[in-house]
């Protein structure tokens, strides 16, 4: 049985992707699979499983030597199980820059593609098998493209992604922008969890210039939610980078009807670091961004101290 899993701290790309590409192999290739996830997912995700009748998949915490895996939405060694390179990866399917650090038993296939979204890219390889996916499945992968789009306003979105969403809300007789409010407001709710849960839930680390950032971003329609919290999540912001081996956190609440970002800024280190990368000027300890939404294509490539 091969197991199909995306990223720690799963959203709802990585779960989603995981159930359909499960769904593929096991019901359209006759390879029996099932998805699997690492980790609780997030209020979204949760949403979204709920809303299509989908049960949670299992929560694993790693794999077992010669395990047949696929690796969906991500192929970096450090948002996946610790023993990740004693499996059997059979395949990798993502939409992230290559990172590297991945062993392979032989020859695998290995699909990365320029796209916002892994659902977007699994249509596409399943061509006419396309056509098979019922309707639990076409809504997770709508829902895949609209979360990792924002609904279309992120400058990840390609041409493509959105023909795909709406070919397939057609389908499904949803209405884009009605389903898309449903599943921010989901995400936006973050009343449970606490400061440090909040700023590992969607968090990637990155070396910035022999220095270690924990990149956090929260996409929600009430950033002031979450600013509320300010001053705890920066107190909260140097626990987690000492526990979780890193030189700072930085954390970006993306404002999804304003399209903008606010960056907190805790001390001096991340004020040198939002000034140089963004050419903003920060006075306090918050500065907003406009325009920022996608950590991908804005945040990590313009980092620099």
């Amino acid at each position: 049985m091969i197991r199909v899993f995306g990223h720690l701290a799963p959203d709802t790309d990585s779960t989603g992707s995981a159930v359909i590409w499960a769904w593929y192999l096991s019901q359209v290739q006759d390879t029996p699979a099932v998805p699997v996830l690492l980790g609780t997912p997030n209020t979204e995700a949760g949403f979204v499983l709920q809303r299509w009748n989908v049960a949670q998949p299992e929560i694993i915490a790693d794999v077992a030597a010669g395990e047949p895996v696929v690796i969906v939405d991500t192929n970096n060694p450090a948002e996946l199980p610790p023993s990740i390179n004693n499996a059997d990866i059979r395949a990798i399917i993502d939409h992230h820059k290559l990172v590297g650090g991945l062993e392979t038993k032989g020859p695998i296939d290995i699909t990365l593609r320029p796209l916002a979204c892994t659902a977007t890219l699994m249509f596409d390889l399943m061509g006419a098998d396309a056509e098979k996916m019922p309707r639990e499945i076409k809504g997770l992968m709508l829902s895949c493209i609209l979360s990792d789009t924002l609904e279309f306003r992120s400058p990840t979105t390609t041409p493509h992604d959105r023909a795909v969403a709406e070919m397939l809300a057609a389908d499904l007789g949803i209405v884009v922008q009605d389903y898309a409010a449903e599943m921010f407001a989901a995400k936006s709710d973050v009343s449970q969890f606490s400061d440090a849960e909040l700023l590992r839930m969607d968090s990637k680390t990155f070396d910035v210039e022999g220095k270690k950032f924990r990149v956090s971003v929260l996409e929600t329609t009430a950033p002031q939610v979450v600013l509320d919290r300010k001053d705890s999540l920066m107190a909260t912001m140097q626990t987690v980078a000492a526990e979780d081996g890193a030189d700072q956190v930085l954390l970006f609440v993306i404002d999804i009807l304003r399209e903008e970002a606010t960056v907190l800024v805790p001390n001096d280190l991340v004020k040198s670091l939002v000034e140089a990368s963004f050419g903003a000027k920060v006075s306090g300890d918050l500065v907003v961004l406009p325009g920022i939404m996608s950590r991908k294509k804005q945040i990590i490539p313009n980092l620099k101290l």
